[in-house]
């Protein structure tokens, strides 16, 4: 908890609003602006040249709010860079904050931001965000890690994990720090602005508060006519604009003399950007993952040495090895399922001929002999599940991997079905792992459909919790198979609903999951357009 503003902080921050055609919702984030009391001296709100009336629409808020202040730009940007620096220059007061104009920030982030930036005399400080994705209004934390509880951080280079936090509108920044090193967004159509800004602010090395409390609600709409760069992935120009982000931010720390932050960002490249690209990849044309993979190999050449030091059997970079070893797209899904998060890795388990652990037959050069050796907490496991919707029974099997699971010696597992819009609903069970005659550990347990559809109908994520002889734990997903009579939707009577529609898939990640629809009005929606979203 923070204590009340007191009346010094009055007038401290400025919020700069950028909006471009977005009438539905620029003046929701104008007014989470404006809500956020005393504290908020002025909300900049910077047009992009918008021709659907997003301008007159800002004019006339103004008109009631002299906080309000309405700067247009004459001509489209293309990007978020230059409306956002027209906002900073414009900023009057000592600290200032950036808003999407479709997003909102939630009540109370200025207080507790400004309150951590007092007490510490911090030049940036950080708060956590929450992507919501709408309509369904689950909420998914971004680096919750960062923000688990109050910190202050005397140097970026003593928390190299803040690099892993490349938004910009999550922080409350001193005006005069960025104006006095200079720190600005690129200007124009540059996408992923913000790990390029980020960069630049932890170069200059600022004192740095980080806060628990939610200040920023990111809002997903993945429906939407008009998608965000984050969310439009489906062009290879797109990922040609990440790898040119990340590079810029990695030459940016390294200029400063920040080798340890320069290297992060190399890290946190392998560990998010590519992994999440890579489960991607099943789903594009063949002419796309061919631009991908020598786009990709061309960047990943790049790294150096002390760059590629790390484990050699972290999930990120054995993906890159991987790419690097082969000058053709192969082994796809094994690549996702890989990717996933957990990481799984799919049979088979090659080896060399004198024996080592390789990633195949087809590239021995990529040698695993480190990964026997991780602990069970943070071993790629793979356990396969079988569904088949009219015997409702869920089959695990859980592969060896080169003799690891063994030594570890699985003794249960908790099946978890989680709901996926609705925190917290959760349907738990535990049942014994038998080991099989192949050297796999195999479980069998029914699928509480009658339950699930009374708790909430809509999407299931299957996660499992692995228990082992001495005790440790690991949390896994579960890789769905395919085939005859698997992820087959069905019908099933029900006694309490009258009807539950049941229909098994596979996530981006290859993970199963279910979607389940119970109940006449399910029934009536599902048959009057969204049958789409059911059938394979």
């Amino acid at each position: 908890m923070h204590p009340d503003p007191s009346p010094a902080d009055a007038g401290a921050v400025s919020v700069v609003v950028i909006g471009h055609d977005d009438t539905a919702h620029v003046a929701d984030a104008v007014r989470s602006a404006l809500g956020q009391g005393p504290a908020v001296r002025e909300v900049v709100a910077v047009d992009d040249c918008s021709t659907d009336g997003s301008a007159e629409l800002l004019e006339r808020l103004a008109a009631a709010e002299p906080r309000l202040r309405v700067v247009g730009l004459p001509v489209n940007s293309g990007g978020c860079g230059t409306p956002r620096n027209t906002g900073l220059d414009a900023a009057a007061a000592p600290y200032v904050m950036f808003l999407d104009s479709d997003d909102v920030l939630p009540p109370g982030a200025v207080d507790a931001l400004l309150a951590a930036a007092r007490e510490t005399e911090a030049q940036v400080t950080g708060g956590l965000c929450v992507r919501r994705e709408l309509p369904s209004g689950r909420e998914v934390p971004w680096e919750p890690a960062l923000y688990a509880s109050p910190a202050v951080v005397a140097r970026p280079a003593d928390r190299p994990r803040l690099v892993r936090d490349t938004l910009s509108v999550n922080k409350l920044y001193a005006t005069g720090f960025l104006r006095a090193h200079g720190i600005r967004f690129p200007d124009g159509r540059f996408p992923y602005e913000d790990m390029v800004f980020t960069a630049r602010v932890w170069a200059a090395a600022p004192r740095v508060a980080l806060v628990p409390d939610r200040v920023y609600v990111w809002h997903v709409r993945r429906a939407a006519p008009r998608l965000s760069i984050s969310l439009d992935r489906t062009g290879v120009d797109n990922w040609r604009a990440r790898t040119h982000a990340c590079r810029t931010a990695h030459a940016i720390l390294l200029d400063a003399g920040e080798k340890g932050l320069a290297r992060a960002v190399r890290a946190k490249f392998l560990d998010h950007d590519l992994r999440m690209y890579v489960r991607e990849l099943p789903l594009r044309d063949e002419a796309y993952r061919r631009a991908w993979w020598a786009h990709t190999r061309a960047h990943l050449a790049e790294y150096d040495a002390a760059d590629r030091s790390g484990d050699p059997a972290a999930p990120g970079m054995l993906l890159a090895r991987v790419l690097l070893a082969s000058p053709e797209p192969r082994d796809l899904p094994r690549l996702r399922e890989l990717a996933a998060r957990p990481s799984r890795l799919c049979p088979p388990y090659a080896r060399t001929a004198d024996g080592t652990p390789c990633w195949s037959e087809e590239l021995p050069e990529v040698t695993l002999e480190t990964l026997p050796e991780r602990p069970v907490r943070l071993l790629p496991l793979a356990v396969d599940a079988e569904l088949r919707a009219r015997t409702r029974l869920l089959r695990l099997r859980l592969h060896e991997l080169y003799g690891a699971v063994g030594r570890a010696g699985p003794v249960d597992a908790e099946v978890e079905w989680r709901h996926r819009d609705r925190a917290g609903l959760v349907l738990r069970r535990t049942v014994p792992l038998r080991p099989a005659a192949d050297g796999a550990w195999t479980a069998a347990t029914p699928v509480p459909l009658e339950r699930l559809a009374s708790l909430g109908t809509g999407a299931w994520d299957l996660r499992l919790r692995l228990r082992f002889r001495d005790g440790a734990t690991r949390t896994v997903s579960a890789h769905a198979l395919t085939g005859p009579g698997l992820l087959r939707p069905r019908a099933t009577p029900s006694p309490h609903h009258g009807l539950i529609l049941v229909r098994p898939y596979a996530t981006h990640g290859g993970a199963l999951a279910l979607r389940v629809a119970a109940g006449p009005q399910d029934t009536r929606r599902l048959l009057t357009g969204r049958l789409r979203r059911w059938l394979p």
